[in-house]
């Protein structure tokens, strides 16, 4: 006759349960797989199937029982640990909307806006395309699994432990969240100098021609040099992004170690 007693039974649910809510947690956060267009039950399904096929590889489990006040703490760093990760790999995708909010403000398109379901509010038209040639490109590099295979190999650098967090991971998820500018600024830099340049031809044609309407003019002008610029440009912004990408998974193995006390 087979027993089965409470240790065996918590040992059994433990070794699903904490991998499933780091997983999960990076599902709600993570682009693409995050996205509010995403049903719910595809995140937990795409999550569980996650965490059976790796908790048989992972290292061993705190011996906790499932209901205690110890377990509800470990459940909590997980899914901390899971936002953050995931928080990484979307700051990318806000370097790239911030970049497009700095293009259509000097293209004069920056009144351009509707309604984005993804951050439920309003986008600039220029974000919301940046942000699909990124997402289109994250999908063409396969970078879902990248970042997949990168979480992952976090419960080796940090694994499943009822200890603390250092809190330098803190720091470097915020350090890293200055890409969001710095990356953005670089990203439009090459439209920004051109459209500053017409901005400022512009500006000397007022003064000699003061009877030309410089509104009249300048809007249609600085819209029309934006479209072929943003036509010339946009093509080949491919190994910018990817190499952002690249970045976005090696921050999130430098945030595992952190927190780790690496």
């Amino acid at each position: 006759m087979i027993s089965v007693d409470t240790a065996q039974l918590y040992a059994w649910i433990n070794a699903f349960l904490w991998p499933f809510f780091r997983i999960l947690a990076l599902m709600g956060m993570a682009p693409v797989l995050g996205e509010s267009s995403v049903p719910a039950r595809v995140k937990v399904g795409l999550a569980a199937i996650l965490t059976i096929a790796i908790a048989p590889t992972l290292p061993p489990m705190p011996q906790l029982p499932t209901g205690s006040y110890a377990a509800l703490w470990l459940a909590v760093q997980q899914v901390l640990i899971g936002m953050a990760l995931g928080l990484t790999m979307r700051i990318v995708f806000a370097a790239v909307q911030t970049a497009g909010e700095f293009i259509g403000l000097q293209m004069g398109l920056s009144f351009a806006s509707f309604f984005d379901p993804a951050t439920g509010a309003n986008t600039a038209v220029l974000s919301r395309l940046l942000n699909i040639v990124a997402t289109l490109l994250f999908l063409a590099l396969n970078g879902h699994l990248f970042m997949i295979a990168g979480l992952i190999r976090t419960f080796d650098t940090l694994p499943v432990q009822s200890g603390p967090l250092d809190i330098n991971g803190w720091a470097v998820l915020f350090e890293w969240s200055s890409q969001i500018m710095a990356s953005g600024l670089l990203l439009a830099l090459p439209l920004i100098v051109m459209l500053l340049t017409v901005n400022l031809a512009m500006g000397i044609l007022n003064r000699t021609a003061q009877q030309l309407s410089v509104f009249a003019v300048g809007f249609p002008i600085s819209l029309l040099t934006g479209l072929v610029l943003l036509s010339v440009v946009l093509p080949q912004t491919s190994p910018f992004l990817s190499r952002l990408f690249e970045d976005g998974y090696r921050a999130m193995a430098r945030l595992a170690g952190a927190f780790a006390g690496y």
